[in-house]
């Protein structure tokens, strides 16, 4: 490769941002330097099951205080909202593409496949909405079994366990690999240690039904990545569809230059975006989509630069 290719490829969006994740990654991780807890919670899709974690989902802390809420308690999630809020307004949904570590293992997994799935346009105006009825779901059900234990009714919340505090968490893709297996793992090398002749399959069976579902949908939802980038960003991401609501009033946004810009016969820009932001048919002075993550991979594929971010 010419040194002149090099230093273009260097010089645009995606190798800072490869960056960022990856030193993000690492500071969600920080659990392993033993750096303690910090009162933070931002809103990326990450996992509320490990011990010490210094960083907090702000849609798992919604759905927990929202759980255990009453007309008398103070645990109302104002922080976990105002996280939402506050980084929606000033930056949109940039976290879902340069810091949600999520987002980065979808990002890697996709690097399985180089020739990727095309959805249709018709089916992703369709189901682009699905992470709409999660979010909805996963908050309507915490406020109703709250409101159920404020009547003095707490049957069906001992019944339903953790889908009555958290549904979405239980059974999130984030939590399962970020937290459910490596304890699974890190419980099942201890046994298996202690008991060196015990038989392999009989650990398997000790894990409870709920771990191989949440397995299983782990699985299916990385499968579904490396077909089709960002994939759970795009249609299942109820913290990313929060977010979508909040980018419609972000300061940050995207400029495209009219005259550099050859929307006749160029549409690069369209078919790199990994969340299928029809940037041509957005007016050009300006532009916050729902569903756009400023991942910049829309700049880096102008050849004319024709597509840069704006702030306010």
């Amino acid at each position: 490769m010419k040194t002149q290719e090099i230093k273009a490829r260097l010089l645009t969006y995606n190798t800072p941002r490869r960056v960022v994740q990856l030193l993000s990654f690492l500071v969600f991780s920080t659990i392993i330097f033993n750096l303690g807890v910090l009162p933070l919670v931002l809103p990326v899709l990450w996992t509320a099951g490990l011990k010490g974690t210094s960083i907090g989902d702000a849609f798992t802390t919604i759905q927990l205080m929202f759980s255990g809420y009453s007309m008398t308690s103070t645990l109302f999630p104002w922080i976990a909202l105002a996280a939402f809020l506050i980084v929606g307004v000033l930056i949109g949904r940039a976290l879902c593409g340069w810091v949600c570590p999520f987002g980065f293992v979808q990002d890697l997994v996709g690097f399985i496949r180089r020739e990727q799935i095309d959805v249709s346009a018709r089916t992703h105006e369709t189901v682009v909405y699905i992470k709409y009825v999660v979010l909805a779901i996963a908050v309507f059900i915490p406020l109703l079994f709250s409101a159920l234990a404020f009547e003095g009714i707490t049957a069906y919340s001992n019944t339903f366990g953790v889908f009555a505090v958290a549904p979405f968490t239980a059974l999130s893709p984030s939590d399962t690999l970020f937290s459910t297996v490596p304890q699974a793992i890190q419980s099942f090398h201890f046994t298996t240690f202690q008991n060196v002749g015990s038989n392999f399959l009989s650990g398997l069976s000790a894990l409870p039904p709920l771990f191989w579902v949440e397995a299983v949908i782990l699985l299916i939802v990385l499968i579904f990545a490396v077909y089709v980038p960002r994939s759970w960003c795009r249609y299942f991401c109820p913290t990313g569809a929060f977010m979508a609501i909040m980018n419609r009033f972000s300061f940050i946004g995207l400029r495209r230059e009219p005259f550099k810009c050859e929307k006749s016969g160029c549409r690069e820009c369209v078919t790199v975006c990994p969340m299928r932001v029809p940037i041509l048919e957005l007016q050009w002075e300006k532009f916050s989509h729902p569903e756009c993550i400023y991942c910049m991979k829309c700049s880096d594929a102008c050849g004319h630069r024709a597509i840069k971010p704006t702030y306010p």
